[in-house]
């Protein structure tokens, strides 16, 4: 191996660094764009099923089915703005009205009742929580600002929102070209099993997106139901984030307890803490595990089974392993990538003895 040989492979090398910087960097000034294509995507793959209906059952021809799948996708979409939007605006304004000293008063009463009422308020207690100063040093001007900060981000949303739905009306007209677009960097020799890999995970991941839309509304009407009973207000917004926390696999159910446990407490600040706030909040946790239950043990067994065909305990090691390597992202993405990579490990190396085994239900 001569000197030339040498500089040749250090130079290659280095350009190939060098051009993987430039696409990295490329990819992280586009980033905004890569997440309207990705939004788009699982979009049209819950518009899949009714696109299929519509053209197979109804004979419609595929434009006309796209339109009428997008206006249903946009009905619903207009109906949860219109529904949660005021609410959102009006508590959003209610607070931002908020006088932060009664606030702070109402909070350090609630929390010297439920010592009180708990047995823990104990001097040594009393002295540190004094000299610490805690509940003083709570910043209770953050919850307004964060909610105008909300309030005022719906500007800027309204382009994403635009260009998600453009996206997602080319996708499901033309179901290829996202489809298209990747086989273009496909070598042609494995063209055919790329095809085939693509088509099983479009099958199986509208299948997933479409269970998760039916688990969120099934805890949706949970929660709501649970929290009109008792009479708390908001009952709809507080429903409808707790369900949606729910994408998050196993942190996002505790983060709902957290949030509905709070929010359920808070919503009666002022009353009396053994007859009024701790039967309401009790009251409302047990319709939260309840909700819990029927998600755990009929929800997730349905759409796992149904869709991604996987053990729940492989699933479930494959989101602890994505969420330490990747966080919350790795926690979202986990399923849908995983089911991914199954399909196309079965049709390329189906001969492999720790394939067979992983993609056997496939």
């Amino acid at each position: 191996m001569n000197s030339n040989t040498i500089s040749n492979g250090i130079l290659k090398s280095l350009g190939i660094i060098l051009g993987a910087l430039i696409l990295l960097f490329f990819l992280y000034k586009i980033k905004a764009i890569i997440v309207y294509i990705s939004i788009a995507a699982v979009i049209s793959l819950i518009g899949r099923p009714i696109i299929l209906f519509l053209r197979r059952k109804l004979k419609f021809s595929n434009t006309l089915a796209v339109i009428l799948t997008m206006a249903l996708l946009m009905g619903l979409f207009i109906g949860l703005v219109l529904l949660f939007i005021p609410l959102i605006v009006e508590q959003g304004h209610n607070l931002s009205l908020l006088n932060i000293d009664d606030l702070q008063t109402n909070v350090e009463g609630l929390y010297k009742e439920i010592t009180t009422y708990f047995n823990i308020s104990s001097a040594d207690l009393e002295q540190s929580l004094k000299d610490s100063n805690l509940l003083g040093k709570i910043d209770y001007s953050v919850i307004p600002n964060f909610l105008n900060s909300i309030i005022s981000g719906f500007g800027s949303f309204s382009i994403g929102l635009f260009s998600v739905l453009f996206i997602s009306f080319f996708f499901l007209k033309d179901s290829k070209l996202f489809e298209d677009g990747i086989m273009t960097l496909i070598p042609d020799n494995k063209e055919s099993r790329s095809k085939k890999s693509f088509t099983k995970i479009k099958d199986l991941l509208s299948r997933y997106f479409v269970g998760l839309v039916f688990q969120i509304l099934i805890l949706f009407v949970i929660y709501t139901v649970v929290l009109l009973i008792f009479r708390i207000e908001n009952a709809i917004v507080i429903a409808f984030l707790c369900a949606l926390l729910n994408l998050i696999p196993y942190v996002g159910p505790m983060v709902s307890a957290i949030l509905m446990l709070t929010l359920s407490m808070t919503s009666n600040l002022g009353e009396s803490f053994s007859d009024v706030i701790l039967p309401k909040t009790l009251y409302v946790m047990i319709g939260f595990v309840v909700a819990q239950l029927v998600d755990n043990f009929f929800s997730q067994p349905v759409i796992f089974s149904k869709s991604v065909k996987s053990h729940p305990l492989e699933i479930f090691l494959v989101i602890l392993i994505a969420g330490v390597l990747f966080g919350i992202i790795g926690l979202v993405v986990a399923i849908p990538a995983y089911t991914a990579i199954k399909v196309i490990l079965k049709e390329f190396l189906s001969d492999n003895k720790i394939v067979k085994k992983l993609t056997k239900g496939l």
